[in-house]
């Protein structure tokens, strides 16, 4: 999972929201799911720690779901990683960018949930991944592309891989000798990309 995304919430008609609320109630979400996990994340918690009531909450997120999806995939910290002529420093910048937000304590805290939530509500994955996946996505298997002849299938594998293992990196063992795991994942990547080109 990667970080480009946007509410999936839309303001109701009125007056315009509070951003100061916003912005407090999703660091009070963070920062719960970092300290109690996922489960003892309610709603109410969330309201106690941010100094609202839940009425402005439930004004701005449907759920528990929505609110936690916001927290940990929101756009405020949204950037991907720049493009240069470097094919092996690019890979390692791109696990290092997907590993660092997995292995954030309120993200490590959130995936088991959400994935259990995903699984009873796959239209909700759905609309997450096109929300905030699919650009960063699509911007890795460019990167990839390019180095791979034209109509080349590998690119898709790539960040199958890439994503597959700084998931389960960053949901294991967070941060831990994350250098180390990023130059060897990008040398493993790389040697499979010329391998194809």
């Amino acid at each position: 999972m990667t970080s480009n995304g946007s509410s999936s919430t839309r303001p109701a008609a009125g007056r315009p929201r509070d951003a100061q609320i916003d912005r407090a109630v999703l660091e009070a979400t963070r920062d719960l799911l970092a300290e109690v996990g996922y489960q003892d994340t309610s709603i109410a918690a969330v309201a106690r720690r941010a100094h609202v009531g839940t009425a402005p909450i439930y004004r701005r997120w449907p759920g528990k779901e929505a609110l936690i999806e916001d927290a940990v995939f929101s756009a405020d910290t949204a950037w991907l990683p720049a493009e240069t002529a470097d094919l092996h420093a690019d890979m390692a910048e791109w696990v290092r960018h997907f590993v660092r937000r997995i292995a954030e304590p309120s993200t490590r805290a959130a995936l088991p949930g959400l994935i259990s939530a995903y699984h009873a509500d796959p239209e909700r994955y759905r609309d997450l991944y096109e929300r905030a996946d699919l650009p960063a996505h699509a911007a890795l298997c460019a990167r990839v592309r390019g180095a791979l002849p034209a109509g080349s299938a590998t690119a898709e594998l790539v960040v199958e891989i890439l994503i597959a293992r700084t998931l389960v990196r960053g949901l294991m063992h967070g941060y831990d000798e994350i250098d180390t795991f990023c130059t060897r994942t990008a040398d493993a990547l790389v040697a499979l990309i010329e391998a194809a080109a």
